[in-house]
């Protein structure tokens, strides 16, 4: 039997121009790969210089690099930086995208894997092929397009609401879109990231001493690393004297830059890059993972640390945000205070017993499953399904 045709039309899949883009999508199209005849189109945008944004204005075109790799083609293409001219661009990309079934054969469903960038393509391409298609929102990005960019609500409504199925990350991206948009009319399936696989699920150890965080340091603005650094000042203050050991690599001047960012305060320990064995036992071995970023599409990090038994901080509005509503393992704060970040980090160390017995029952259960690689794989193949044979 033919397995179905998905294309995909993702910025976010590492490719031939950039191989360091996260493997989120990449790890969903593995686990569902014997289910069907996935083709991704990796797109990486550019800035045109002046004469051949001018060009490209007049004659309608947009120029486009391709390559071809394992997944599909990978593709440079020229549009303008800042949002300029970003529906038109995105049409003709989507113009493109039709073309392609010249090469490849009609797919049965195109997956847009941003709502407000990629799915504006997607929606073009799908009409004109006679296609279904489907949206993933990824938080981050599209709230951002969503909040700023009021003037394309009424061709993100479209696009919204023509959609087979939507894939939230997490329920606040998928409420932050509806806020804009109007209630989604497809069916929904909430799609976590996938844990890379080896993770191992590990049983909370009581007695952490210190906090940990992990990111790469060249996102430490994104991460908050300042409101950080600021919470453990106000606990110093207050008597509590806990530290936190970050793990992430960077560059030299990524190193340079946290230095300057966190100024005078102490308590915070760089580790550089660690391993994934490595990881797990920092976490397992803190008091609570604290991630207070101001801006966070799902952050793994989080169910990372939920597996290696580590309680988590997280920001409200972002990352995890409405997947651990009233869990006392999963503390939210509000990222712009480090006073509320300075409260979660007082608590989990005045309760870190109690929080780790929590977390490991909660191990235990279908909650925790939901975040199982195969789980996700039944949900995404699920939603597929759903949006090329709607029931």
């Amino acid at each position: 039997m033919n397995r179905p045709g998905i294309w995909h039309l993702s910025g976010d899949f590492p490719d031939p121009f950039d191989t360091a883009k996260t493997q989120a999508i990449r790890r969903l199209i593995d686990l569902t790969a014997t289910q069907f005849e996935h083709r991704v189109f990796s797109i990486n945008r550019v800035t045109p210089g002046t004469a051949e944004l001018a060009h490209s204005l007049v004659s309608g075109a947009v120029a486009i690099e391709e390559r071809k790799f394992e997944y599909g083609v990978a593709l440079r293409y020229q549009a303008p930086p800042r949002g300029l001219f970003h529906a038109t661009y995105l049409k003709r990309l989507g113009d493109w995208l039709a073309d392609q079934a010249e090469a490849y054969g009609k797919p049965d469903l195109i997956i847009g894997h941003k709502l407000t960038i990629e799915g504006i393509a997607v929606e073009r391409a799908a009409r004109k092929l006679g296609v279904p298609y489907a949206i993933v929102i990824q938080g981050n990005s599209d709230e951002k397009i969503l909040r700023y960019r009021p003037g394309l609500h009424t061709r993100l409504e479209r696009v919204f609401h023509r959609a087979g199925a939507i894939f939230p990350f997490a329920p606040w991206a998928l409420a932050a879109a509806e806020e804009k948009l109007g209630k989604a009319r497809a069916p929904v399936e909430l799609l976590p990231c996938p844990l890379a696989e080896g993770w191992q699920l590990v049983a909370p150890t009581p007695g952490g001493s210190q906090f940990a965080s992990a990111f790469n340091l060249g996102t430490y603005k994104e991460k908050n690393l300042a409101g950080l650094a600021r919470a453990l000042g106000l606990l110093r203050a207050r008597g509590v004297d806990v530290h936190c050991r970050i793990a992430g690599g960077g560059k030299e001047a990524d190193r340079r830059a946290t230095k300057r960012a966190i100024g005078n305060a102490t308590g915070i320990e760089f580790l550089g890059q660690r391993d994934q064995p490595a990881l797990a036992r920092l976490f397992n071995e803190s008091i609570a993972m604290v991630l207070p970023s101001r801006r966070e599409s799902f952050g793994l990090v989080f169910i990372e640390a939920l597996m290696s038994g580590c309680p988590i901080i997280y920001p409200a509005g972002a990352g995890v945000d409405g997947y651990f509503n009233g869990k006392s393992f999963a503390l939210r704060v509000d990222a712009t205070d480090p006073r509320s970040i300075a409260d979660a980090m007082e608590h989990a160390t005045a309760n870190q017993a109690e929080m780790k017995a929590a977390l490991a029952e909660w191990q235990q259960s279908d909650e925790a499953r939901f975040f199982a690689r195969a789980s996700i794989a039944e949900i995404f193949a699920a939603g597929i399904r759903q949006a090329i044979e709607p029931s």
